[in-house]
């Protein structure tokens, strides 16, 4: 059945967390917490949020009541770089990019031309990120456009915000996987028309990276982006050292790996660069005057062995920074992993990561990378509800290490350093409630979320 109309009502218990602002400039006051809070939300969108003690009385009868106490409840993480068809390569061994990817990634990716292959995945890949509490993501498909329509009808069918587009790369990959500048900029056309805006849908855009694009189709996709000056565009930036000197060889009238991207008009807002690891002053101040996103991909970089992000030098030149997973590179589908990762990555660059920041960055922070921070990544009426609800407990570890915690920043420094996917109790998204820790999730044989939210304890029919 699908679950792309209009989104569930009910209202959400818990302590209530999110921010309305950037914690590493405004510090705590970008923070907003409410101990005992409730969200309402019609139809998928929130109308409401506050004290439980003023709202509560006030819900409309039968309106469903989900008591989280005494979880926390926040917006659902945001992943802004991630790759579909890499989810049964994650964890493979002993390699740098370029030889990982001729090793494993491309053979893995000439399977998602089969439609049994590309629906699996892609099931398998929501049911992962929704049990990690992450309700949107930035996704790379394969350049077959039978792996979009697997991935977008997946998502259409759970009423999930997500953006993904057919991989561009018309040299430097096995044959199998090979379009050509023309297939790749009929068959990216075809599929947006087939699937941006559908539901709540976007289609990004997607050259793999300049090493495996012609100029050609660079040319192509400068057309498409011109076509289509509100979509996403995704791809990688500057990862590693061999990359870089493959593209400064390919491109010789370039000063540098950014400006390839920028010659054929593709820095610009809601592009998406990821990792952006070695770059230089230059190209750092021309993302941020262009409005596109560096995508820090810490286990992916870790893993690979690519190198450092400069998280403060991209601020200090302004550019909008995001953090992501970076699936299959990237070892861990929890955003919770993932920022644990980065914590580690900034500290061997003396650039201390908070857990505010942190979990900003998670939210808000991403939304605001994909420049969807009008709907999505807070608690407030007008936004979308999705939401995760998080267990600072989940394990005896995290349990006995939080006896000795006193404030929430330092709950939020331990759930952010030891927690994992135990950590989600449950993730909604427009207001349905799509996985339940111990229950059932979606999507996989099922194809209905889990129960109906039911009011805790004591609740009766009209919450009082």
């Amino acid at each position: 059945m699908s679950q792309s109309g209009v989104g569930a009502s009910v209202a959400i218990r818990g302590r209530l967390l999110w921010f309305d602002g950037d914690p590493t400039l405004e510090g705590a006051a970008a923070l907003r917490f409410v101990e005992d809070g409730v969200v309402v939300v019609e139809g998928g969108m929130i109308t409401a949020v506050g004290e439980a003690r003023d709202l509560l009385g006030r819900l409309r009868p039968n309106l469903p009541l989900a008591d989280h106490r005494p979880h926390l409840v926040m917006p659902g993480f945001i992943d802004p770089h991630l790759h579909m068809p890499q989810t049964q390569v994650i964890g493979s061994y002993g390699a740098e990019l370029m030889e990982w990817l001729a090793k494993y990634t491309f053979p893995e990716e000439s399977r998602y031309g089969d439609p049994a292959v590309a629906d699996a995945a892609s099931r398998f890949l929501l049911s992962e990120l929704l049990r990690s509490g992450t309700t949107t993501a930035a996704v790379y498909c394969t350049s077959h456009p039978q792996s979009v329509d697997s991935f977008f009808a997946a998502a259409e069918r759970l009423g999930l915000r997500m953006i993904a587009g057919k991989v561009m790369m018309d040299r430097n990959a096995p044959a199998a996987l090979l379009d050509t500048a023309e297939r790749g900029y009929s068959e990216t056309k075809a599929l947006i028309e087939r699937w941006h805006g559908r539901g709540r849908l976007s289609y990004a855009i997607t050259p793999r990276f300049a090493p495996t694009s012609s100029e050609q189709q660079l040319e192509a996709a400068r057309a498409l982006a011109s076509d289509h000056p509100g979509l996403h565009i995704q791809t990688h930036l500057s990862e590693n050292a061999a990359e870089i000197a493959y593209v400064r060889e390919a491109f010789p009238w370039s000063k540098d790996y950014t400006e390839v991207y920028e010659h054929y008009d593709l820095v610009r807002p809601k592009a998406l660069f990821g990792h952006c690891i070695h770059l230089s002053d230059r190209e750092r101040a021309a993302l941020a005057e262009a409005g596109a996103s560096a995508i820090f991909c810490p286990t992916s970089n870790l893993f690979l062995g690519s190198g450092l992000f400069d998280r403060a030098g991209l601020m200090e030149a302004g550019a909008q920074i995001g953090i992501a997973s970076d699936i299959g590179g990237g070892t861990s589908y929890s955003m919770l992993r993932t920022a644990a990762e980065g914590y580690k990555v900034l500290a061997l660059l003396g650039q201390p990561l908070d857990a505010l920041a942190a979990f900003h960055m998670l939210t808000a922070g991403n939304a605001a990378a994909l420049g969807l921070d009008d709907r999505i990544g807070r608690l407030a009426p007008g936004y979308e509800a999705d939401l995760t609800v998080l267990d600072s407990r989940a394990t005896p570890a995290q349990s006995w290490r939080m006896e000795r915690v006193e404030t929430l920043a330092e709950e939020l420094f331990v759930l952010m350093t030891m927690g994992d996917d135990r950590a989600t109790v449950a993730t909604y998204a427009a207001g349905r409630r799509l996985y339940e820790k111990g229950g059932r999730s979606l999507p996989g044989k099922q194809e209905m979320p889990v129960s109906a939210p039911t009011r805790g304890p004591g609740e009766g029919g009209e919450a009082q």
